[in-house]
Parts: C-alpha cells; structure tokens; sequence
C-alpha cells in the first residue's frame, strides 16, 4: 500500500496546476522550449526589485552574527515591528509587532491559522472558483470544507453566503484578488459579508473568523485601491505572501497578521506560535525575514503586469473568447467554448499552449490563463487559442 487512502484520494483530486506543469515540461522536452506557451503556473518570470537584491547583498558581504541561528518562532521582532508598521499604515488600524507571526509563504500561514482555530468537523466555508489546496488545507486540520459558489461575475453571493453558515461555521475564507479569477471583492461588498457574518454570530451564539488571503494584495490594477476586510470584522486574520509582489515564490516567505481587537488575541497569537512550530516550519527563514523587513512597500512594475493583462485580455477577446476582465493578480478565467473544459484545455495543449481548466479551481466551464510571463508567451500562444477558436465559431 505505501500511501494512505486519503492522500491517493486527494492526490487524485489534486492540483491540476502542477499536472499541466509538468506536462508543459515533457512538451518543452520533445517540441523546443521556444514553442511551447506555458500560461498554467503562477510562477513570476519578473525578477525581484533591485532592492532586493541591495538587501541580499548587504547581508552577505556584512553579516550579523547569529543571523542563521533559531529565533522566536513568531519571527524576528524588529521585522514583525515593520510588517506591523506597514499595515497600519494601509488599513489604519493599530497594528503592533504581537500581532504579526512571520510564517512561510501564504500557504504556511494558512495552515497555521487553521490549526490554531479548528477543532475536527468545524467548518469552513470556501467561495469557488477557489485556489485548490484550500480543501487540502482545511482537511489537513480536521476540518470540513463548506464550498459555496459565486455569482456569474466572481463575486460573493451574501444570500448563499449567509444560507450556508451554521452553527458549525468556525471560518470563511476569502481571497482577493482571486486565484483563479482576478477578481477584487469590492468594499460594499466586503462589508455586507462580515454583517451576514455578525448575524449569524448573534443567532447561533459562535464566533466565525474571517480568513483573509491576500497574497495578491499589492498587485492591482486600473488605479483601484486593495478593498481592506479586516476593516470590517474583528475576528479576522490578514495572510499574506511575498512570492507575488517581491517575485519570491521559492523562498517561501509570509506573514499572518491578527486583528488588533481581535477578541482573546494574545490567546489565538500564542496558538499561532505553537502551532507553527508543531506543523514543523518552526520559524520562517531568518535571511528572508531580515532583508523583507527592509521592503515594505517595495514591488515588482505593476505597470508591467497591468501591460499583460491587458495583452493577454484584449487578445483573447478579440477571439470571441468570453471573460471578466481581471482587475488584480495575473490570472483570466475565460468560459469554455463547450461544457467540456478538462476536453478543451486538452485540445489546447495539442497546439502546445498549456492552460488549467476551470474543474481544477471547482467551477467546470472555465480555464485559467496565467500573465505572470514573458511577452513571447503571450503573443506565442495566440496562434493555437484562435485554431481552437476558430473550430467552436468563436471567431
């Protein structure tokens, strides 16, 4: 047997991201990296900021003694110190540095939250289209995901939103902007959630956090602002990544951040502590916690990405391809041409352009495009999205 039943079913149901990945890899292999037109992974051909690297050089040519040895495994104070400084300034609450827990990557803050707050068969309540290791996660901790669908424009249904929430309800977990979609939920809308929330509080005598993943936070476009949640519920976390905005995906570095009238807050910060020590991450990197706390506020051209965006949107809708127009991160989400999208990503791939279907983010019909690339990418992949157009009369 080797694996356990419930990783081969998971695994079965895993991420189709990383499938088209490394299907990308066999075709660059047999066709010539130069044509095939990768577009599946969210992995940023940007290079970090300079100042990144003045940061990382600095602290090779000068290190701090000590600087590679264990600290508290919340992180370093005086980076939890400007990690909290730098979102005060953006949310205007009081943020101090016990409230910040250094973690790795969005995704090790994720689990750590959820760890922290869940006891087996809470659950939490995902919008799809939805990043695919979210169920992983919430398993992972004894949890049962709640998935509820949103409207044909991405964004929150509140009527089913507040159908779903139970006395079971621990957490909703909300990412904006969204992976796969774009979309940024608006702060109307933001702020009507956490009121069907507070609702349901007050009905059934629970408490229900509001996850927040903001790991495309900064990458926003069309002169738009980030909508802030916590603003809007004090029983919510921030959680959030540098892979995106300082293009650091492999350094796995991150933070969750706890509302400052969070109620019990020491308590839910001293279980964030723990909990990223039992999970094994101990303690973020130290290097990547010293030189981020020189970086807040600091990332890549958001004009350069907003450049393809809009290369990529106009492109395809010039095809006849049907899409909401993304207003953050670097993904579209077009509709499908037949019901088929797993068939029709398929039959993308034979004109070697690599896409994941919407099936993977739990909304069939769709499929996801990814901008985080090379213009040569983008423009290669025209040829073979119009054949496949062309062929349903979309064009």
């Amino acid at each position: 047997m080797g694996m356990s039943s419930q990783v081969r079913e998971n695994m079965l149901r895993g991420s189709w991201v990383r499938r088209m990945f490394e299907e990308g890899i066999l075709l660059m292999q047999r066709h010539g990296d130069e044509n095939v037109f990768d577009l599946s992974l969210g992995n940023p051909v940007m290079e970090p900021p300079a100042k990144f690297r003045h940061e990382l050089e600095k602290l090779a040519s000068q290190p701090q003694p000590g600087m590679h040895r264990y600290m508290s495994n919340a992180g370093y104070e005086e980076t939890r110190t400007a990690v909290a400084a730098q979102l005060s300034q953006e949310t205007g609450l009081g943020f101090a540095a016990g409230d910040i827990v250094m973690t790795c990557g969005a995704a090790g803050g994720l689990n750590v939250v959820l760890k922290t707050i869940l006891d087996p068969g809470d659950e939490v309540i995902v919008l799809a289209p939805y990043f695919v290791e979210f169920l992983n996660y919430i398993e992972n901790h004894g949890g049962v995901a709640k998935v509820v669908q949103t409207s044909d424009d991405f964004l929150p249904s509140l009527d089913k939103l507040e159908a779903a929430l139970s006395p079971k309800t621990k957490a909703v977990i909300l990412n904006s902007p969204n992976n796969p979609t774009g979309v940024v939920y608006r702060d109307d809308l933001l702020h009507g959630l956490a009121e069907a929330v507070q609702r349901k509080e007050r009905e059934y005598g629970t408490q229900v956090y509001l996850l927040s993943d903001e790991a495309y936070c900064r990458l926003i476009y069309d002169g738009m602002e980030f909508p802030v949640l916590l603003i809007h519920h004090p029983r919510s976390f921030a959680i959030r990544s540098y892979s995106k905005d300082l293009a650091l995906p492999g350094e796995r570095i991150g933070f969750v951040a706890v509302h400052p009238d969070c109620d019990d807050k020491q308590d839910v910060v001293d279980g964030l502590v723990f909990c990223n020590r039992i999970l094994g991450f101990v303690n973020a990197p130290a290097l990547m916690q010293n030189i981020v706390g020189h970086l807040q506020g600091v990332t890549v051209s958001i004009a350069d990405y907003e450049k393809r965006r809009d290369l990529l949107y106009n492109g395809l809708v010039g095809m006849g391809y049907s899409m909401v127009k993304p207003r953050g991160a670097f993904y579209v989400f077009p509709k499908t041409p037949v019901d088929d999208d797993v068939a029709f990503v398929r039959e993308l791939q034979e004109q070697l352009v690599l896409v994941v279907p919407g099936s993977g983010f739990g909304t069939p019909g769709y499929f996801r495009v990814s901008f985080c690339v090379d213009d040569h990418t983008i423009e290669g992949s025209f040829d073979g999205f119009r054949k496949v157009a062309q062929k349903y009369g979309l064009c």
